[in-house]
């Protein structure tokens, strides 16, 4: 009755962690062999039989019988003498079978058997938890703040799994306090040792993708198609919609009745302005539609080169650029194109690279960044609003602009 008493005592793990009892035998008989061989040195001539219903186990040792003083091997042989204090009729060549007690493996190894057995229903859970993640990769997903730390949100989900939600993948306006619910998608699943890393992100396209899906029903039925997403998190997002029925609206559809649809996504990112757009194989018109709000005059395209320069009005060229260059950036990524906005009306212009020789590539970089890359584009801006766009000092944005107006000057 030892091993059934044994089994019993391990039936909490069962209830803990949801083993089923026929798995649960299977994790113990692993173990029990594991046991054998490091007592005995080998587990081939043992028996586990284990009855799932009962909750019983035992073990039987298999010997052959050798003459005394004939014993090379304790484990695989027996001596008549011994055997025959099993059964009296043994002879030599014959197989014996003796039931192993658990009291028989001594105290030191029924202890290791029992850590050996906690650690492989751990491995069990763990390895059932990374298959349930994995497949819900790219998945809106929702969990409680638990902890949080310097680099990261650790949030637990209605089963206790623990999911990581790291700095970089948080939007820069999120503030989330212990017990508040946390909606984004699993974005990586891996096995660190034996424990699943898991890991979400507000951050990534799919996010805000998904959401999409989640709350436009034209979305989620397949009727309005989202072709791309690109986003700057927190500050601005561009997405192409396509409808395959010509009576729905793709845009209209997203975006609602004085926004009503899409302002519950807008609120869940920290206030992130969406541009939704249709989408169309026509690349003048979608990269024109993509550089919304802005009104563009003409596009030339080299779609070698996969660049496009667009003319625009003077005053839509703030615009077509965005609070931090972020407009043109995003409609970049959209689209596919490098895109270079040029001023109608303004006859003379030079590109910003051929001041290399006096000013210094990293702070050309620093223009480019928010789409200044020429030099009336420079000179045009406001110092105060340069300063503020960029990680430059006011005194190198004016040694800048007093170098190109040296240009015009001459």
């Amino acid at each position: 009755m030892e091993n059934l008493a044994l089994i019993d005592s391990f039936s909490e793990f069962k209830d803990d962690k949801l083993i089923d009892r026929v798995t649960l035998m299977a994790i113990l008989e692993e173990v029990f062999r594991s046991t054998l061989k490091r007592r005995f040195g080998s587990d081939d001539n043992f028996d586990i039989i284990i009855n799932p219903d009962k909750g019983d186990l035992e073990i039987w040792r298999n010997r052959v019988v050798v003459a005394d003083g004939e014993v090379e091997d304790p484990n695989a042989e027996i001596s008549l003498s011994a055997a025959r204090k099993i059964e009296e009729d043994f002879e030599v060549g014959e197989d014996v079978s003796e039931e192993v007690k658990l009291i028989d493996l001594g105290r030191r190894s029924i202890l290791a058997l029992r850590q050996n057995l906690i650690s492989k229903i751990h491995e069990h859970d763990n390895t059932n938890i990374y298959k349930q993640f994995k497949e819900l990769e790219g998945e809106l997903y929702t969990a409680e703040v638990h902890h949080i730390r310097h680099r990261a949100i650790i949030l637990l989900d209605d089963e206790g799994n623990e999911i990581i939600l790291p700095k970089d993948r948080q939007i820069p306006s999120d503030f989330f306090r212990k017990g508040e619910n946390v909606r984004g998608i699993i974005e990586s699943v891996e096995l660190k040792g034996n424990k699943p890393a898991i890991i979400m992100s507000r951050t990534a396209p799919l996010f805000l993708e998904k959401l999409f899906e989640s709350e436009i029903p034209e979305v989620f039925d397949g009727l309005i198609t989202i072709k791309k997403v690109v986003r700057i998190p927190g500050e601005k997002a561009k997405v192409a919609v396509d409808s395959y029925d010509d009576r729905i609206d793709p845009v209209g559809a997203c975006v609602g009745m004085k926004g009503s649809r899409i302002h519950g996504i807008v609120r869940e990112l920290g206030n992130e302005n969406i541009d939704v757009i249709n989408y169309t194989n026509n690349l003048n018109l979608f990269i024109t539609r993509a550089l919304s709000p802005a009104r563009i005059t003409s596009i030339k395209i080299d779609e070698e080169k996969k660049t496009a320069q667009v003319m625009l009005k003077p005053e839509e060229v703030s615009k077509a650029i965005g609070r931090g260059g972020h407009n043109i950036r995003l409609a970049g990524q959209l689209t596919g194109y490098e895109i270079d906005v040029y001023r109608e009306g303004v006859e003379e212009d030079v590109e910003l690279s051929e001041f290399s020789d006096e000013i210094e590539d990293w702070i050309i970089a620093e223009f480019a960044k928010i789409g200044l890359d020429t030099a009336r584009s420079i000179l045009e801006q406001d110092v105060e609003d340069l300063v503020r766009r960029t990680d430059l000092e006011e005194e190198t944005v004016l040694d800048v602009m007093r170098i190109l107006k040296a240009e015009f000057e001459e």
